[in-house]
């Protein structure tokens, strides 16, 4: 393999990059802003587990209503976990706070610029790290995302299943970062991997590197990378309930720590089974609502009271009309859903 395709990447990359609110145009010097790292920080960790096309309001919206990390810092727990609303892992919303609150008390309100430093930060792991130092400050430090993985494993046909062959990956690809170039060179992987070097149907006659790329020239791009059989994930069963009175419906804070933290809810068990309701009375079952986390998958049945008057129980009572807009995550809004449709079951209790 020829060491010259770093630099033809490059090439390709002023002439294809994409245009991100987060991201510094090829080439250029980077923004005087000192708020620049931190809207890099910010975009990083909402792009986890999400695609750029969900992140991108999200961003929008954060970096209006807090434009600096000190805002962010600054900003009420709720306030944050009801504009995360939606994007989903929650623990991203609750190490955020942590995060922005911790470079305000060790740093000034300024992300640090070395690697080893915004490790030492809450919720910032190597990528993150590398990525920061990159894209925020120009530090020289090698980026790997899962989209580096797919190209670099191709260009090097790594035969290594995955996560054992980030090794391999690494020591491939760092003695090839050009210096100075280190945040160029990681956002052109990553558009690379976006646009030709995709997951299926890999566009190869598209791509700058196809004279350097093993798996092309052994015609196997789709066999990497290899990863290794993934496990059947387990079900869970569990029950939410919507007590609802004089056009109201009750919500609780669900606790700080665990499966979404901090968010806005309606009263549910602990997804093990079956649980016993948090008050007597005639419950109907509205549906069931499906959900997937990381480790496991969710059938929330959701069952509905209505009181002729409410009741002081745990929780907050929410107009209907608020539900909607009140940040619950995407598992409980699916089944705030069931609650506010369930007109058959309010025209009954009427009657």
């Amino acid at each position: 393999m020829t060491d010259s395709w770093p630099h033809e990447l490059l090439d390709w990359y002023r002439a294809h990059a994409r245009d991100l609110p987060w991201r510094n145009p090829p080439g250029a010097a980077l923004p005087g802003d000192p708020d620049w790292p931190y809207r890099v920080w910010l975009s990083e960790v909402m792009l986890q587990q999400t695609t750029v096309e969900a992140a991108t309001p999200y961003f929008h919206a954060f970096t209006k209503a807090w434009p600096t990390v000190s805002a962010l810092a600054a900003a009420r727990d709720e306030a944050v976990m009801q504009a995360w609303a939606g994007l989903g892992y929650y623990a991203r919303a609750r190490n955020l706070l942590a995060c922005a609150r911790a470079v305000v008390e060790r740093h000034g309100g300024r992300f640090p610029a070395s690697e080893a430093e915004l490790r030492d930060l809450p919720g910032i792991g190597d990528y993150t790290a590398a990525a920061v130092a990159a894209f925020g400050s120009g530090r020289d430090a090698v980026v790997i995302d899962g989209n580096v993985e797919r190209v670099v494993s191709r260009l090097f046909a790594i035969a290594t299943p995955l996560p054992a062959a980030r090794v391999a990956i690494r020591a491939a690809l760092s003695p090839l970062v050009p210096q100075g170039q280190a945040g160029d060179f990681a956002q052109a992987m990553m558009d690379l991997a976006r646009r030709v070097c995709t997951a299926r149907s890999p566009r190869c006659l598209a791509c700058p590197l196809i004279n350097a790329c093993a798996a092309h020239k052994a015609d196997t791009p789709d066999a990497f990378p290899v990863k290794a059989a993934k496990k059947a994930r387990p079900t869970r069963q569990g029950t939410a309930w919507w007590i609802e009175a004089d056009g109201d419906v009750l919500t609780v804070v669900r606790p700080a720590k665990g499966l979404l933290g901090g968010m806005r809810a309606l009263p549910s068990c602990d997804w093990r089974g079956e649980s016993a309701p948090p008050l007597a009375g005639d419950w109907q079952t509205l549906g069931v609502v499906r959900h997937g986390f990381t480790h496991f998958d969710l059938e929330l049945a959701v069952q509905a009271l209505i009181l002729p008057t409410r009741l002081a129980l745990a929780g907050e009572w929410l107009a209907l009309g608020a539900v909607e807009s009140a940040g619950m995550p995407t598992l409980f809004a699916k089944a705030a859903r069931l609650g506010l449709a369930a007109d058959d079951f309010r025209g009954n209790k009427a009657a």
